[in-house]
């Protein structure tokens, strides 16, 4: 019984690392786009020697 592998044969193995790869550089993209509108996005200053008047509202 001699079986020799077969080289020529592309399994789900390859395609599933493709795919797996595409969704990371994907992931990777999206969070760099993220962080970056994140860094726009200015909140309100909640520190008490930031306020003009001395009103708590």
């Amino acid at each position: 019984m001699n079986v020799t592998p077969d080289y020529t044969h592309v399994g789900p193995g390859i395609l599933a690392f493709m795919v797996v790869a595409a969704i990371g550089v994907a992931l990777f993209f999206l969070i760099k786009s993220m962080n970056r509108k994140f860094a726009k996005i200015q909140g309100p200053d909640d520190r008490p020697e930031d306020r003009k008047n001395g009103d708590d509202a």
